[in-house]
């Protein structure tokens, strides 16, 4: 399997700063090839969210440069996936210490997906968002917010979720709960197209308008790749989303 890969990102309508943080590495080793990508939302409205963010994104980005060539020498997705879980819960540590010391609250949500030729995994805590479409749209996360499992459980229409105004409030999120538990999914890559984003891209665009934007003839190279990227961004901000918005985009073939 090959990967090609992009980012794009904007402070959106109605924020000051931009508190989502990303990271792509992009390698051949050991005559596999490998994509890590994932997209941190410090939370909008908590003090020093972008810190938050940053500060996983630091740590993935220490762990891919000192363990990934490891790994590979007896891959094991699965423990790969139990050290995410691990990581993610030591930075979860990390940052309620430090919030407490300094007498703030921060917080990020937190969406990955690492790609070992055609075999994946993705982590995830929070409302980020995991996608792959193909002639269709599949979500491979599960949005961890009080509305969503009000859904799940029947309780609240897809409509109403919109429209209520606890959409926002989080089950679960590294640095800002009392606990974190990371969800780990395995898979098979296909081709078609992987996006990873933060939930200011979800919140006023439709998943049909994701699927037939992003189908893969629509992205044949790179460049093709952010002018459709940034186009979805555009489209949103028309649409008057306030949120910060990222968005990575991973064509496999």
């Amino acid at each position: 399997m090959h990967f090609t890969a992009t980012v794009d990102t904007d402070i959106g309508n109605g924020r000051s700063t931009n508190q989502d943080s990303s990271l792509m590495k992009h390698a051949i080793c050991g005559g596999k090839e490998i994509l890590l990508a994932m997209v941190c939302d410090g939370m909008g409205g908590l003090s020093k969210g972008e810190l938050a963010s940053a500060t996983v994104i630091r740590r993935f980005r220490e762990w891919f440069d000192r363990d990934m060539e490891k790994e590979l020498e007896a891959l094991d997705m699965r423990h790969i996936g139990q050290q995410w879980q691990r990581l993610i819960q030591d930075i979860h540590k990390e940052i309620l210490l430090y919030g407490a010391r300094a007498g703030i609250c921060l917080g990020t949500t937190f969406t990955g997906i690492l790609f070992v030729d055609d075999r994946y995994l993705v982590g995830h805590v929070g409302d980020t968002r995991a996608y792959y479409l193909n002639r269709g749209i599949w979500q491979l996360t599960e949005d961890e917010t009080l509305v969503a499992r009000e859904v799940r459980r029947g309780v609240m229409t897809v409509e109403q979720a919109k429209k209520d105004s606890r959409r926002n409030v989080l089950l679960q999120c590294i640095g800002a709960s009392g606990t974190v538990f990371p969800r780990i999914r395995y898979g098979t890559a296909r081709q078609g197209v992987y996006l990873i984003c933060s939930d200011g891209l979800c919140h006023e665009i439709t998943e049909q308008e994701l699927a037939k934007t992003l189908h893969p003839d629509n992205l044949m190279d790179k460049e093709a790749m952010h002018l459709v990227s940034r186009h979805l961004i555009e489209l949103v901000k028309a649409r008057r989303e306030q949120d910060n918005i990222t968005a990575i985009l991973v064509k496999a073939e």
